[in-house]
Order: structure tokens, then C-alpha cells, then sequence
């Protein structure tokens, strides 16, 4: 699809309510005017089996969580399981990109980092490597044409599990930069978790890596939201594996979701700005498989509302939708062959947020 198919999107942010408080350790709470018919339609994603298993669900409004439900267990591999409930770990996947998306953005505002200068990868420092093309924008844009396979049926070729399980999980940056081109540099859009660690790296490059990586985290995000129970996971290079590892409390993330939802200000602070905010906004791109538009490390729907979200595999979500002032966090194991089913079930959601 060419850049004039994509949705027109001038990004718009939410401001926080005067007379409701910022999150902290608990978040106000709050009912909507069609407070059983939410109730009803967030049952439905629990109980329908084309939505396979769903372990929580969290429906914020004008900052106020309106519903919030936990369901199913949590495997270990070095415990028992335990019942799945607000004080529950529970995994990001690919929702961590976007995180990522922020703490590139604080270096962007610093001057420490620029979208349209060439990525410093040392992999691709020879002028003469096609690969020493890719600007840093193509990394975010996962338009920096490396041939990366995002495929996870056992079996099949797959870059990503090799990157994850197999021999890149020691340095799952520099396997990606050691691949290949596939595509020309800014002119093809391919879905990439190696691109995100890739940006990740360099990230790490930036601000060092191991624990001043973990501090930068810590200090530029989890702390300022008050995200106590986040952990992000590195790899044995001090590298954060951006594309898949943080662990954090369904309140957690959704307090990640509201600083995007406010523009990227956290009570009085501005800790990215907003015109850095708003580039999660705007699709550049439109996956063939899915037709969702994307754009830098976010996906964006192109609905009335403007909702875009953070995705993870097996469809966690934390879904921010600007003209209804509201956030849908979903987290679960659903096959991608009903992920259009898990897009029904969000859009009547928000049909009844809509109707107050």
C-alpha cells in the first residue's frame, strides 16, 4: 500500500482531569454511565472461545480505572503455578518496543541521538556496506530492510526464535546487524523484533550498558510513573531485549499507557515531549498481513477514535485512544488467526465508552 493509502492522523493527547489524581500506588476509581454494559462486554473476552485464554483486563477512562479482572494461573518453570491477580508479573512481549520508543525519545530531546542521521551500528560503519544506509528513522520505522524473519511456528524459518531461543540469545543485537539486506534501506516496511534490539543497543551505546542501562530505565521511566514492580530483561551484553522481556503488574502498564494518553507529561513533568509523543501516532506504513498501519515502534488503527496501542504476541495490548480520554489493556494467549476477533472486542469497547 503506498503512503497516500495511509489515514490522515493529526495526533491528539488528553489532558488529566483537575479533580482526578495522578496514579500512584493506587488508582482512583471511577464508574461509567453504561457501567454493566462495559462489565457485560469485558465478560465477553474472558468467556469467548475464539479469544482462547485471557488473564486480565483493565478499562481506564478520564484517568479513572472503570474495570479491572484477572483470571487463569501463571506457570513458572521453577515453582508452582499461581492464580493470576493485581500483584501478578505478567509479560510484555512486543508491548516493550514502545517502551523503548519513549527512552529513544529522551535522548532525542537531549540531543544525544537524531532520527535522521545513520544509525550507528558498528556492523554497517563501512561507507561501502549497503547496510550503512539505515538511519536511525528506518530502525524505528522497522523500514531498514534487514532480512529478518518474524515467524514463530516451530519448524519454520525463523530469525526471531533463533534471536530468542537459540544462537543470538547471547547477543540479540548483534545477530540481527549481522543479517543481511533484503530490501533497500526507508523503502519497505517488515516487522522486526531484531530491529528493536537493534535501537536498543544503540541506546546502550548511549547511555552504557548493564546497570547504567537498568539506572537509565529506572530514572527516565519506571521511577518518575511509579512502575514499582517493571523489570526489564538484558541480555549477557547489558543489552535490553526491547523486543519482548518487561515484566510489570497490569496497573503498571497502564500507567505507561496514560503518560502517552497525557502527551507524554506526568504530573507537573514533561518526561518526553510531546512532539516526540506524538510520532507514535502518526502510521508511515501498512502491514500486508494484518492491514493495521504502523508507525514508529506503536501500531495505529486509523479508527474515528484515534487509537493506536502497544502490542505484544499473543495479543496483550495496551490500546490509547485520545478522543475518548481512555486506555484497554488486555493480557492473555490468543492465536494470531482470531486477533481480528480480539479487534471486534476492542471496538465494542469502545463503542460503549463512547456513549456516555
Amino acid at each position: 500500500m503506498t503512503s497516500d493509502a495511509l489515514p490522515l492522523i493529526t495526533p491528539t493527547f488528553a489532558t488529566q482531569p483537575s479533580d482526578v489524581a495522578w496514579p500512584s500506588a493506587e488508582w482512583p476509581r471511577g464508574e461509567h454511565p453504561r457501567q454493566r454494559e462495559l462489565e457485560a462486554v469485558v465478560d465477553e473476552v474472558f468467556t469467548t472461545d475464539e479469544l482462547a485464554l485471557t488473564n486480565a483486563v483493565v478499562v481506564i477512562q478520564h484517568g479513572r480505572v472503570l474495570v479491572e479482572r484477572y483470571a487463569g494461573v501463571q506457570e513458572y518453570f521453577d515453582r508452582p503455578a499461581e492464580p493470576i491477580n493485581a500483584s501478578s508479573q505478567l509479560l510484555s512481549w512486543s508491548m516493550a518496543k514502545s517502551m523503548l520508543h519513549m527512552i529513544v525519545g529522551t535522548l532525542v530531546d537531549e540531543g544525544r541521538l537524531d532520527p535522521d542521521e545513520l544509525a550507528p551500528v558498528p556492523e554497517w560503519s563501512d561507507a561501502t556496506d549497503p547496510r550503512h544506509r539505515i538511519r536511525l528513522r528506518d530502525l524505528l520505522a522497522m523500514r531498514d530492510g534487514l532480512a529478518f524473519v518474524e515467524e514463530y511456528e516451530i519448524g519454520q524459518t525463523s530469525n526471531v526464535l533463533e534471536m530468542l531461543f537459540g544462537e543470538g540469545q547471547e547477543d540479540v543485537a548483534g545477530y540481527t546487524a549481522r543479517l543481511p539486506l533484503a530490501h533497500d534501506p526507508g523503502t519497505f516496511f517488515n516487522y522486526s523484533s531484531g530491529t528493536s534490539n537493534v535501537l536498543s543497543r544503540i541506546v546502550a551505546d548511549t547511555v552504557g550498558h548493564g546497570e547504567p542501562y537498568r539506572d537509565y530505565l529506572a530514572s527516565h521511566l519506571f521511577a518518575p510513573l511509579g512502575m514499582s514492580s517493571a523489570v526489564a530483561t538484558f541480555d549477557p551484553t547489558g543489552v535490553f531485549i526491547a523486543s519482548s522481556y518487561v515484566h510489570a503488574t497490569a496497573l503498571d502498564f497502564a500507567k505507561f499507557g496514560l503518560l502517552y494518553l497525557r502527551g507524554g507529561q506526568w504530573h507537573e513533568e514533561q518526561l518526553v515531549s510531546r512532539a516526540w509523543a506524538a510520532t507514535a501516532q502518526v502510521p508511515l506504513s501498512v502491514d500486508a498481513e494484518s492491514s493495521s498501519c504502523y508507525s514508529w515502534q506503536w501500531w495505529v488503527t486509523g479508527d474515528k477514535y484515534g487509537t493506536y496501542w502497544a502490542s505484544g504476541y499473543e495479543g496483550q495490548m495496551i490500546n490509547v485512544v485520545p478522543a475518548l480520554d481512555a486506555l484497554i489493556l488486555r493480557f492473555g494467549h490468543t492465536s494470531s488467526d482470531h486477533y481480528p476477533a480480539l479487534d471486534a472486542w476492542r471496538a465494542k469497547v469502545l463503542d460503549v465508552l463512547d456513549a456516555d
